[in-house]
C-alpha cells in the first residue's frame, strides 16, 4: 500500500507541474485576449494539490509514509540508558581526575 500512495503522490506532482508550466504558456498566448485557459489551469491547479496534500495526510496518518530524517528517530529506553551511563561514566572519571591532582 504505501508503493502505491508513492506514486499517488509522483503522479500528482508531475500533473501540478505539468498544469503549472501549461498555465504559463497560456498567460503568455492569451495576454490580450479574454480566453479563460489560465483560469481553468488555475482550477485544476488547485484540484491537484489539494489531492496531493489529502494523500499525504492519509499516508502519513495510516503510517504508510513515514520520516528516515535523523531529528525524527524515537529514541527507547535502552538508548536512553546507555547514554546515560556513558555521560555517568564521563563525570566519575573527571571528578577522579580532580581529586588525584589535587
Amino acid at each position: 500500500m504505501g508503493l502505491i500512495i508513492k506514486i499517488i503522490i509522483v503522479v500528482l506532482f508531475i500533473g501540478l507541474v505539468i498544469s503549472l508550466t501549461s498555465s504559463f504558456v497560456f498567460l503568455i498566448k492569451d495576454a490580450q485576449s479574454q480566453k479563460k485557459r489560465t483560469l481553468y489551469t488555475l482550477g485544476i491547479r488547485i484540484i491537484l494539490a489539494s489531492l496531493l496534500m489529502g494523500t499525504i495526510f492519509y499516508g502519513l496518518a495510516t503510517g504508510h509514509l513515514g520520516s528516515n530524517a535523523p531529528w525524527d528517530k524515537k529514541i527507547t529506553r535502552e538508548q536512553l540508558n546507555q547514554a546515560t551511563e556513558a555521560a555517568n561514566k564521563i563525570t566519575n572519571e573527571a571528578a577522579n581526575k580532580e581529586t588525584t591532582n589535587k
